[in-house]
């Protein structure tokens, strides 16, 4: 047991912590995603809601700005008009080699002519582009304390500074998308982390740093709960599903 994990986890999840470690202690009940796909692609439900949660657009370009291993890009490309361009970017050459791997292996030949694989660090894209992406999915890098709790070797390097600094990273991820996001256009924040600086705190940076540009979305989901900016769902509550804390925002005109 990493004592410092637990005092962290309990101070936010008060009396419900036990029976949400436990839940995290069980295994993801993954379902089989078929919709559009020519091979069923097994995955967290949650997962599926996140990547359904953007609004696409009827034509124009969409980014999947961190998308390994590629079952959210599966999600979106089966949702996709024929009019639309996905671009699924992951920086990492092993992960993107993955990527590549599971939408070759899950889309039709007919969807893959409509995607774009790319390999760049999405921090540094609002350096780069101009707003250029009509709706835009970030499912960024987090605490993912469901593996952290069923490793014994991650619980045992886990620290009280590792939410802090990957916040700091998800900021620079987050900042960057909004940044290359169209007018008018649609971008869903996701995580499955539990931390809630990971969650809301970084959609706060944002909101507090563009104000009225940030036009907050809240998706319409039936599953998970409420949080200032978004929505989590957590397996005590949501039969094994999550975590994943999705908050979705429009950019003003």
């Amino acid at each position: 047991m990493n004592q410092d994990f637990e005092d962290y986890y309990k101070e936010i999840y008060s009396d419900r912590w036990p029976s949400l470690r436990d839940s995290l202690l069980t295994p993801v009940k993954a379902m089989a995603f078929t919709h559009g796909l020519s091979k069923a692609y097994m995955m967290d439900r949650a997962s599926i809601i996140a990547a359904e949660s953007l609004v696409l657009p009827e034509s124009g370009i969409v980014l999947d700005a961190c998308a390994a291993p590629g079952g959210k890009s599966l999600v979106l490309a089966s949702r996709m008009a024929d009019n639309i361009t996905l671009v699924s970017n992951e920086f990492s050459a092993e992960r993107r080699h993955r990527l590549s791997r599971v939408l070759n292996e899950h889309l039709t030949e007919e969807k893959i002519t409509q995607i774009k694989i790319t390999g760049h660090d999405a921090a540094r894209l609002g350096r780069k582009k101009e707003p250029c992406y009509d709706a835009i999915l970030l499912d960024v890098p987090c605490s993912s304390e469901r593996h952290v709790i069923t490793d014994n070797n991650a619980l045992t390097k886990w620290t009280l500074s590792r939410p802090r600094f990957l916040s700091a990273r998800q900021w620079s991820l987050l900042s960057a998308a909004f940044l290359i996001l169209k007018q008018g256009g649609s971008l869903v924040y996701s995580t499955c982390a539990i931390s809630k600086v990971e969650n809301d705190g970084v959609v706060s940076r944002l909101i507090k740093k563009y104000g009225s540009q940030v036009i907050v979305d809240r998706p319409d989901i039936s599953h998970g709960e409420n949080t200032q900016y978004g929505k989590i769902i957590l397996p005590d509550k949501c039969d094994g599903m999550g975590p994943m804390y999705i908050a979705r925002f429009k950019k003003a005109f």
